[in-house]
């Protein structure tokens, strides 16, 4: 992995906005940069993060707000090989280990809280059980297991009793997470998992109190945002939505449909006073513009194919507080540096992003050389 340039064009370190403090709930960051959350199926057979992990994180800490990858908050909740959990005594002494070394650095550790619903198969979680859905319909998606791709099974459908079971989960884990030393949890309503299932009609085919409305698809997320903030608090409550991502096999409909659904959906999680709202955006912009209109606090945002040139654009343009970078952080340990003195970056190495050991993991070189 060499240190090469990339184009450069207005140069970050002219961005008055990008390097403003910012008050977050509780804790109190630098700048307006942060680490997203980013799967690295390096953890542990009985889920707990892996022996590098620490390390990974603590020497990202100046990016001030590091979200973690994903993390199941029960077994159910596992659909990837190697991926933490934060569900068992285990896992709160094995993350305590990466909250301090992530404090130790100056930063501060958000643990995002994602359960994967139908994108899972047997052979990659503890139980080896059918995973579970809103509906019995297979997200036809290739999953890779210890014997190679399979495709994702039919699940089976929640019923209403274990819905709440599901709630009950979200909230164990986001208290879990503070146990473990955390700052606060990311809830994962995006990305093509069970609550972005559950907000999908092509996924969500119920005719209960969890499905067929604008207002039904929406529920199971506004209850397990008001459980997590009631458990730890809204101030340490954070949640990741990603309007019309087609990834698992979801189509939220036409553009008229998914502004109806995330414009619902934000305006009751607002009445919540979480922390943050996280938006994977992929291209409606009067979407995000109302979005941000009806969100009262921060709002953090991820472009699709942002560049270098563009990080602090949204936040110049006063659609986002936050700019959360992902495989710019990952390859570059010290970005905060980089990007302060227009520095050269790391290349990703696109053969390590997951799993293995500290290749691709821990060993990006700094400017420093180390």
């Amino acid at each position: 992995m060499t240190d090469r340039s990339t184009a450069k064009g207005t140069s970050l370190m002219t961005s008055s906005s990008l390097w403003q403090p910012f008050t977050l709930g509780r804790v109190q960051l630098a700048h307006r940069l942060a680490l997203a959350p980013m799967t690295r199926n390096r953890a542990n057979p009985d889920g707990t993060p892996g022996e590098l992990a620490a390390e990974y994180y603590g020497q990202r800490a100046s990016l001030g707000l590091l979200i973690s990858e994903s993390t199941q908050p029960s077994e159910d909740g596992q659909g990837y090989l190697a991926t933490p959990g934060i569900y068992t005594p285990e896992h709160v002494t094995a993350w305590k280990t990466v909250a301090d070394a992530v404090h130790a650095g100056g930063g501060n550790l958000f643990i995002q809280l994602m359960h994967a619903g139908r994108m899972a198969h047997p052979d990659n979680t503890p139980h080896h059980r059918r995973p579970v859905g809103p509906s019995a319909i297979s997200a036809e998606q290739d999953m890779v297991t210890m014997t190679g791709p399979q495709q994702t099974p039919v699940p089976r459908e929640l019923d209403t009793v274990e819905i709440q079971d599901v709630i009950a989960e979200f909230r164990h884990a986001a208290a879990s997470a503070v146990a473990a030393g955390a700052d606060g949890v990311e809830i994962h309503a995006a990305n093509g998992f069970l609550l972005h299932q559950f907000l999908s009609p092509n996924a969500n085919h119920r005719d209960d109190s969890y499905g067929g409305s604008v207002q039904n698809r929406a529920r199971i997320v506004i209850e397990i945002a008001q459980a997590v903030a009631e458990e730890i608090g809204a101030d340490r409550t954070g949640i990741r939505i990603s309007p019309a991502l087609p990834l698992g096999g979801l189509d939220e409909g036409d553009a008229e449909a998914v502004r109806a659904q995330y414009r619902y959906l934000v305006g009751e999680l607002a009445r919540l006073n979480l922390v943050y709202l996280h938006v994977f955006h992929v291209g409606d912009d009067e979407l995000l513009r109302s979005l941000r209109d009806l969100w009262p606090n921060a709002l953090l945002l991820i472009r699709y194919g942002r560049t270098r040139e563009q990080i602090a654009a949204d936040i110049d343009a006063g659609l986002a507080d936050i700019a959360p970078l992902g495989q710019f952080a990952l390859a570059n340990p010290d970005i905060v540096e980089r990007l302060r003195t227009d520095s050269p970056l790391n290349e990703v190495d696109p053969a390590t992003l997951y799993g293995g050991a500290e290749a691709g993991y821990t060993d990006y070189p700094t400017l420093a050389g180390n």
